[in-house]
């Protein structure tokens, strides 16, 4: 076989994935609830280029991400440019740019993909895509209350229960201050920073060897007091609260409050998603500074936390009904009455090929395609048809086209 001819692979690139329809169906339910409780909350879409310079990221972002983990190439005018590992910069690019004409305090969120170039494994994959929920303008509390609140609520949105996560936080800046002066060297603090950040994931002799090469003194915290967002956060019935003494996160610019939201089940035993405060980001554009908190959820981990406490919903398929026709000369009543069902509401497909009744309904089960209506002459006639419900084998009488009752006897919600 000549070079030419060579057959290509029908593999993705190595860490990036394919969504087939089932798949889509999945990624859809999971956007539709993070928008659904976003705006709930007051938030504003927004979205952004998956292009960026890569100067955005050079001063801001972990020397890890930027240095290890990014796609960046010299595009045809010899800029270096960078697909975006992540969104606060670019929000942060984008409020700094019309500062003077947004009216503040901003809610905004986005639902976007990025790109790392890390090892994949359970929870990594190079592509993937994350919710981002940020507030701008206020500097209290109240907004490290609300943006917790909020991530709080998108967990419980999915039917989550109090028990199977857990909400970690502590204060960036009061970390920083407490282990400074255990540092030989004040410049390594944000190396420093980053080790505390990966303690948990390694062994106590592992993170005393590479503590020693960055102090004399041995690693040890006196117990802090309850932060007041913790009572806040208690008096709003967000009782899955604790003070993290050793949480960081990976960046640099975070400033005050961090978080982290913890999956609680052994099997997925690991951080799901977090956030903080970055008040100075701004600053990187020669800007004043403007008070910021927000997080990033990703697809993956979500979808590994609903799967593990089993909270996908059974039927995820864009189709309410499968319309069988009985034989070939039915289908143009089939898709009239398919038209008719759309007109209120309903998803609907026609089967079209020369396949029996029987194989149609195993066709729609295999699609988890909920609802089957078999038309033919008879049906025609009497302006009836039966609808059936697949899960259940329930049936219920369709009159004069109108299948919106029928669904709601059968408790689907239209």
């Amino acid at each position: 076989m000549t070079e030419k001819s060579k057959k290509v692979s029908t593999e993705p690139y190595k860490g990036v994935r394919d969504f087939y329809p089932e798949d889509m169906a999945v990624q859809k339910y999971i956007f539709g609830v993070w928008r659904k409780v976003s705006e709930q909350f007051g938030y504003e879409e927004y979205a952004a280029s998956i292009l960026e310079p890569t100067e955005l990221y050079a001063s801001k972002t972990s020397d890890e991400i930027v240095n290890e983990q990014t796609y960046t190439f010299t595009d045809r005018g010899e800029r270096s440019v960078t697909l975006r590992p992540e969104m606060t910069p670019s929000v942060a690019r984008m409020v700094a740019a019309r500062k003077r004409e947004l009216a503040f305090p901003l809610r905004w969120y986005s639902i976007q993909n990025f790109f790392r170039y890390e090892r994949p494994q359970r929870g990594r994959v190079r592509e993937f895509w994350q919710l981002n929920a940020d507030m701008f303008g206020v500097n209290s509390i109240d907004a490290d209350v609300e943006i917790i609140s909020l991530a709080y609520h998108i967990m419980k949105a999915f039917g989550a229960n109090d028990e199977d996560f857990q909400i970690r936080i502590n204060h960036r800046d009061l970390l920083q201050e407490r282990i400074l002066h255990m540092l030989r060297d004040q410049s390594s603090l944000p190396q420093a920073i980053r080790l505390i950040d990966k303690k948990q994931k390694m062994s106590s002799e592992t993170f005393a060897e590479a503590w020693a090469t960055l102090s004399n003194v041995p690693f040890v915290f006196e117990t802090q007091k309850k932060a007041e967002v913790i009572t806040r956060l208690e008096s709003r019935g967000i009782r899955n609260v604790v003070l993290d003494e050793l949480l960081a996160r990976g960046f640099d610019y975070y400033t005050g409050m961090v978080f982290e939201v913890f999956d609680t089940n052994p099997e997925n035993n690991r951080s799901i998603f977090g956030g903080g405060r970055y008040d100075r980001l701004l600053e990187l554009f020669g800007d004043e500074v403007v008070p910021a908190v927000g997080f990033g959820l990703g697809d993956v981990t979500m979808r590994d936390f609903l799967e593990t406490h089993k909270l996908l919903p059974a039927h995820i398929s864009e189709t309410d009904i499968l319309i069988c026709p009985v034989n070939e000369e039915s289908v143009e009543l089939a898709s009239e009455l398919a038209d008719e069902f759309r007109k209120q509401g309903v998803s609907v497909a026609v089967y079209l090929g020369t396949k029996k009744i029987g194989d149609q309904i195993s066709l729609a089960n295999k699609k988890k395609i909920p609802f089957v209506v078999a038309v033919g002459l008879e049906e025609k006639e009497r302006n009836e048809f039966t609808l059936k419900e697949l899960k259940t084998g329930r049936e219920e009488l369709v009159q004069n086209r109108d299948i919106v009752g029928p669904l709601r006897r059968c408790g689907f919600k239209i």
